[in-house]
């Protein structure tokens, strides 16, 4: 049962109860017709965006793929990923209705009935692989993030169809099988420019032993200067590959450690930045650098990352290759699916997460 308009949610039970355990999520609450934001969503003023501090005329730098071999554009990669910690590319070999698929099955999965998405939720999904979710960590954080999400950790084509909403199976099958192309080249880049010249097996597992897909609705918000859509934070994964749509509202931190710089949806490019595995493994080279998601006044909003990361199972730590080389290591040897457990643990708190690695 929706509660009344007149005094909607003052009641955290209530809300929680609505956006959570009947899986309205909050795009249950935008279609309400709400005319202020849920105090359970306003957070801290110093969690609020601040126009003031977005640098307008910066921007992370733009790669074109089309010959990734080309010892520039390997170049630029390296750059921007010790400098910048995300870049983006153009002209990458992700044709761009394989894209377009999968923002339309994005849009068909949060079209769903409630009911329907919510047999995917935490207390009802057949599997953790696959969770249907709002927020980030509602039990850990002071306030919530306003958006909905589905989240597909890749086991098997098997799982995937056993377990995966149909609405949108082949569609993020067909994404990640085509992106894996891509990942290669720019690990393959990005280990050259450690010196680490061969990726064996075993290297590629540690790598990109896992994938999870997530799809991200940011729906439109009453109040979008009080609340986040994504509160600051790095990203675990070794890289990650984001398909933003034409609205945008991806914000990282500039370099200079005050400002935020927007990044601007092109279509038919993938954002790339760099995850705090790949800070790790790299002993501090390359940089996973802190970013977030402003929320929406006047549209409907949706991303689809695939967090490409090592094994929950394996050991991550600066590689062999650059403490043989006589580096000094900055992090020590860490299970992955420690560091994973200690990150979703609590709210997004920044940069904090990497703190667990370091010696």
């Amino acid at each position: 049962m929706a509660p009344s308009l007149s005094e909607p949610f003052s009641d955290s039970s209530v809300l929680i109860d609505f956006v959570i355990n009947q899986g309205n999520g909050v795009k249950g609450l935008s279609e309400m017709g709400l005319k202020a934001l849920p105090k359970q969503y306003i957070q801290p003023l110093e969690e609020r965006m601040c126009m003031t501090n977005v640098q307008a005329q910066e921007s992370i730098p733009i790669i074109d793929m089309s010959n990734p071999n080309d010892p520039e554009v390997e170049k630029s990669i390296c750059e921007a990923a010790s400098k910048w910690g995300f870049f983006q590319i153009v002209n990458h070999d992700v044709p761009v209705e394989v894209l377009e698929n999968v923002k339309d099955a994005t849009y068909k999965f949060f079209g769903l009935a409630a009911e329907v998405k919510n047999k995917y939720s935490k207390e009802h999904s057949l599997s953790n692989n696959v969770r249907f979710g709002t927020s980030f960590t509602p039990q850990a954080e002071k306030a919530l993030e306003w958006k909905d999400y589905l989240s597909l950790f890749y086991v098997s084509e098997e799982e995937a169809f056993a377990l995966w909403p149909s609405v949108c199976r082949e569609q993020v099958l067909d994404y990640t099988r085509k992106s894996e192309v891509v990942i290669k080249q720019l690990l393959k880049v990005l280990m050259k420019g450690l010196n680490v010249n061969e990726i064996d097996e075993t290297k590629e597992s540690l790598l990109m032993g896992s994938m999870r897909t997530n799809l991200n609705y940011y729906p439109k918000c009453p109040n979008p200067e009080l609340t986040v859509g994504v509160g600051r934070h790095s990203d675990v994964s070794t890289l990650t590959i984001l398909l933003q749509d034409e609205i945008g509202g991806l914000f990282v931190r500039g370099n200079d450690g005050d400002n935020w710089i927007h990044v601007p949806p092109i279509k038919g490019s993938l954002v790339i930045n760099v995850g705090d595995a790949l800070q790790i493994m790299s002993n501090g080279k390359y940089k996973s650098v802190e970013h977030r998601v402003v929320a929406n006044g006047s549209n409907n909003r949706i991303s689809v990352p695939i967090f490409v990361n090592p094994r929950p199972s394996d050991m991550i730590g600066p590689l062999p290759e650059l403490i043989e080389n006589g580096e000094k290591p900055i992090y020590k040897q860490v299970l992955y699916s420690d560091y994973v457990k200690h990150f979703f643990r609590k709210a997004h708190d920044g940069k904090k997460t990497v703190a667990f690695a370091e010696l």
